[in-house]
């Protein structure tokens, strides 16, 4: 383990986070908010900074970079970012309880939206900027963010952006990573960008606008109104942030793609084709499940497609309360909070991706008990799965179920019931949000004890950087010499 190179990038990403509380300063400027607004900033500015500098000012003389120092410092990082990130939430006494900061913090660049706040509405604008703007960081990867601006890191750039970017396979734009890492980004701004414009045409303030696009591009969820989404009660917006939502739940190698005309790529994408057909299913079944609920085709429709999108890109926006929806309807989201998005996305979740692989891989298991000497390739985005492949998914779901496991016992101890305790570790391993009861879209994570709320800000790093990072950072093994 080289720690010395591993220490000198991890002050980089320090001295980055440090530059990203700049704008919240803007802000407090902006509305006026005093030495109050300014200091919280200000103090965690120079803290981040300062612990950076002390970490590993100097780069070392051995600057190998391998796919173990990778993975701790992508789990090191994310750590880092989510105790320093959550300094303004303390020094302005919004969240006095460090745990609860913790949690919001990583809540927020882990791109969950789970919350312990129970009057988001009295916080200053610079400090829920800071609380949204920490999903556009976490969105695409603040690691991804650091390859684009930082000096190369020789040989490490391939190791740190396969363990931060999700998905059961690695793809890249160009064969240069620091240029996919920066294509990506100004696709992930553009966007956003549109967004924000289209919010404000759409009579949602300005800084409305903003807190809801970083929320939605990051497919986190924090909105500065209580009720969410639902406040604004407006089928503009609605159908807006749905649409965008599913957008930004599709790999952006895509949009890439899309940029340089080659349709046929887009067209040929498996993958693409499996996620639309999930969310189009599940609305479908969901409208003729709830549909005695509601008066208006146009309400019913508005409200189900924004509760699809939402769920299955793991964003965790709100504007209705599907948690007393009939329990049909509440078994097809949690199996979509499970799904998630599309690899290479914003989103959270197993990956759409893995589902079709473990449901290709079960058809075919079918087959040769049926038929023993027919066994014919699993394909997928018209190529064999190879042994590897099949390998890696396979363990992947096994370790996440071990782990779900062991997150539930633990959540289960400060639960009010099975239904809070299970949907609590499915909403923030795979960074969705809200879950069910008492954390449902109208409840929060609040009532949990010290020991689950910092459990699961471990399962929701844990579930952004799809496990194995925070496994191999925990392990023995990793710091052995030799």
């Amino acid at each position: 383990m080289n720690g010395k190179m591993v220490g000198y990038v991890l002050s980089r990403i320090l001295f980055i986070n440090a530059l990203l509380m700049i704008p919240a300063l803007l802000v407090a400027l902006i509305y006026k908010e005093g030495w109050q607004g300014l200091s919280p900033f200000l103090l965690s500015i120079g803290i981040t900074g300062g612990c950076g500098f002390l970490i590993g000012f100097r780069k070392p003389s051995n600057t190998d970079f391998f796919a173990r120092e990778g993975l701790v410092l992508v789990a090191l990082s994310w750590i880092a970012l989510s105790f320093f990130g959550s300094l303004p939430f303390l020094l302005s006494g919004a969240i006095p309880n460090p745990i609860d900061a913790f949690f919001e913090t990583a809540s927020g660049f882990s791109t969950t939206g789970a919350s312990i706040l129970t009057n988001i509405e009295s916080l200053s604008h610079s400090i829920l900027w800071w609380r949204s703007f920490t999903h556009l960081i976490g969105g695409m990867g603040v690691l991804v963010l650091a390859l684009a601006v930082m000096p190369k890191i020789e040989s490490g750039d391939v190791f740190i952006m396969r363990a931060e970017v999700p998905g059961p396979t690695f793809g890249k734009v160009r064969t240069k990573l620091r240029s996919s890492a920066r294509i990506l980004y100004v696709i992930y701004l553009s966007m956003t960008a549109v967004l924000v414009l289209l919010l404000a045409l759409g009579g949602m303030p300005l800084f409305d606008s903003f807190i809801h696009a970083f929320g939605t591009a990051g497919t986190g969820g924090f909105s500065n109104k209580a009720a969410s989404i639902a406040y604004y009660n407006s089928t503009y917006i609605d159908y807006v942030l749905a649409i965008s939502m599913i957008l930004f739940g599709i790999n952006f190698n895509l949009y890439y793609a899309l940029f340089f005309m080659r349709m046929k790529n887009i067209l040929k994408n498996e993958e693409l084709r499996w996620y639309l057909g999930f969310i189009a299913f599940a609305v479908l079944l969901i409208c003729l499940n709830v549909r005695h609920l509601y008066s208006s085709i146009d309400l019913l429709v508005r409200d189900v497609f924004f509760t699809v999108a939402t769920i299955i890109t793991t964003t965790g926006y709100a504007t209705a309360n599907f948690d007393v929806w009939p329990v049909f309807s509440k078994v097809i989201l949690l199996f979509l909070m499970f799904v998630g998005g599309m690899a290479g996305s914003t989103a959270g979740g197993i990956k759409v991706s893995r589902i079709a692989i473990y449901i290709k891989t079960t058809i075919q298991e079918i087959r040769v008990n049926v038929s023993p000497n027919r066994r014919l390739p699993i394909l997928f985005e018209g190529k064999s799965i190879g042994p590897v492949l099949s390998r890696q998914t396979s363990v992947y779901l096994i370790t996440y179920t071990f782990m779900f496991v062991i997150f539930l016992i633990i959540t289960s101890l400060s639960a009010p019931n099975f239904t809070t305790a299970f949907t609590a570790v499915a909403a923030t391993f795979n960074n969705i949000g809200p879950g069910l009861d008492a954390v449902g879209p109208a409840g929060n994570y609040a009532g949990f004890n010290n020991l689950t709320k910092f459990s699961l800000s471990l399962v929701m790093i844990m579930g952004r950087l799809e496990i194995f990072p925070i496994l191999v950072l925990l392990s023995p093994r990793t710091w052995r010499r030799g």
